[in-house]
């Protein structure tokens, strides 16, 4: 097989070399994914120790989308970029205030001003990740994520199945070239501009993989790096990296830190004025109400259903109403005696109050409870309840600890969806061979904006055995890219 890069973004020296004579068995491929893994510094899953020996189960293949998929998720990103714009529009305009409220709940008003500044009025994310679990009847998008972790993994994942032949959905290296096409195109400049994807404290466990994708970045010709909050210098005239680093202007920044964690980030306040005296181009931008999950249930709400249609067209409407499943912020407020939740009945009645779901059976409770975000609780699968997953007395405490929490920190619901399973082959360490597992499938395709466009980079697979209630990274799961078709690219 032909290993060497095809695309203008080689990798230079980093990339893992394979010796394209030797014929490899699956067992030899799977061992020589982890060790490159390993030397790559890619071997971890945030939460893990970073010295344990797997994190993860290697496939010998990518994970095969049907044509279908394949269709689906090429016309996802589009819509979901729309989406984007539309709810930036809706909130921006403040024609239905209560839409503001539910996003501003909780936020400090410092940051609900800041959001509305003119300078970053039309500023969208540059990389957006749905999470969508396929299903027997149709796929659904459980989470929307504009600061997504995983750009390195893929990246990396992408380069070793490319090189073992296979046909990747976007490419051998497309998250490399999406992510730098992303962020150069913010900056909005010719040539590629100087890159600082900004990692704070808090998001720690994922500067292995960030530092990785600056590597390859700098290996491809760009300047890239990836500092902590406190190796950036602030003057007047810019942000600039510190003499540590071999200084240097940053002209756009990536930022991998979350909103409700500014306080506790070094320079925080400086890089968001250099942001709003336009010395820094930052993606994504500061806008709190793009990072909530309640902007799935705003999209049933019925009283926008006129609104979103004409913001995003019928084509893309009709796409995101099939995939986003009926979602529901956790309001405590009191509601007149007129008034139901829409699209909600419990025993085959409707209500107005949430708490009336506290005694529902086992049977009757296939929810989840999520909050919604601007907490370390909203990523990561942190703060997730699985109504039929946990006791009576845990669901009712659940729902009472989200319906409490509403002024500060607004839950959502959502109705769990079982997943379709699928039969995944991996390498077992103990028998040293390969053998099947049956598990449900989580997609995250990664979506990178270039010139106002979203084009797909590349999708991860995480494939977990039927007993796993929340499909994410772990030690029994599958994590790989996916693929168009199994058949490799010719030697």
């Amino acid at each position: 097989m032909d290993i060497t890069c095809k695309t203008d973004l080689c990798p230079g020296d980093t990339s893992v070399a394979v010796d394209p004579t030797v014929e490899r068995s699956d067992e030899a491929a799977c061992k020589w994914i982890s060790d490159s893994l390993h030397e790559m510094g890619l071997w971890r899953i945030p939460g893990h120790p970073q010295e344990q020996r797997r994190v993860w189960r290697i496939s010998p293949e990518p994970f095969v989308l049907s044509a279908e998929c394949v269709s689906f998720l090429e016309r996802l990103g589009p819509a979901l970029y729309s989406f984007y714009e539309a709810a930036n529009s809706l909130y921006l305009r403040g024609s239905h205030p209560w839409f503001n409220n539910y996003l501003d709940l909780g936020k400090p008003e410092s940051l609900i001003e800041y959001a509305h500044m003119r300078f970053q009025r039309r500023g969208l994310p540059a990389v957006i990740r749905p999470d969508i679990v396929l299903g027997e009847e149709a796929d659904y998008i459980t989470e929307l994520d504009s600061v997504p972790g995983g750009i390195g993994l893929m990246d990396g994942l992408s380069t070793l199945y490319g090189k073992l032949g296979f046909d990747l959905l976007g490419g051998e290296r497309g998250m490399l070239r999406g992510f730098a096409g992303a962020v150069g195109s913010t900056a909005g400049q010719d040539g590629r501009p100087s890159v600082a994807i900004v990692i704070s404290e808090e998001s720690e466990d994922y500067r292995a993989e960030m530092e990785y994708l600056a590597s390859e970045m700098r290996s491809a010709g760009w300047s890239a790096l990836a500092p902590r909050p406190e190796q950036v210098i602030f003057t007047e005239d810019g942000l600039f990296f510190d003499d540590d680093l071999g200084g240097g202007r940053i002209d756009a920044l990536y930022r991998f830190f979350e909103l409700f964690d500014l306080k506790n980030i070094p320079k925080a306040e400086l890089m968001m004025y250099a942001a709003r005296k336009k010395r820094v181009a930052v993606t994504p931008p500061y806008k709190h109400h793009l990072e909530e999950k309640s902007l799935l249930a705003l999209f049933h709400h019925p009283l926008l259903e006129g609104e979103w249609r004409r913001l995003l067209g019928e084509d893309s409407f009709d796409l995101l109403r099939t995939a986003i499943p009926n979602t529901w912020i956790l309001d405590s407020r009191p509601a007149p005696p007129h008034t139901i939740i829409p699209d909600f009945q419990f025993r085959k009645a409707f209500i107005n109050d949430w708490r009336v779901l506290k005694d529902a059976s086992q049977k009757e409770r296939r929810l989840v409870i999520k909050p919604s975000g601007f907490s370390p609780l909203a990523w990561g699968s942190r703060g997730v309840v699985v109504g039929h997953d946990v006791s009576q007395e845990e669901w009712a405490s659940a729902l009472e600890n989200g319906l409490n929490s509403f002024e500060t920190l607004p839950y959502v619901l959502q109705r769990f969806h079982e997943g379709k399973r699928f039969v995944v082959r991996y390498y077992d360490e103990e028998t040293a061979g390969v053998r099947e597992m049956t598990g449900r499938v989580r997609l995250s395709p990664y979506y990178f904006v270039s010139d106002g466009t979203a084009k797909l980079g590349g999708a991860l697979a995480t494939i977990c055995p039927p007993d796993k209630k929340l499909i994410h990274g772990m030690v029994d799961a599958i994590m790989v890219p996916c693929a168009v078709g199994m058949t490799k690219t010719s030697p």
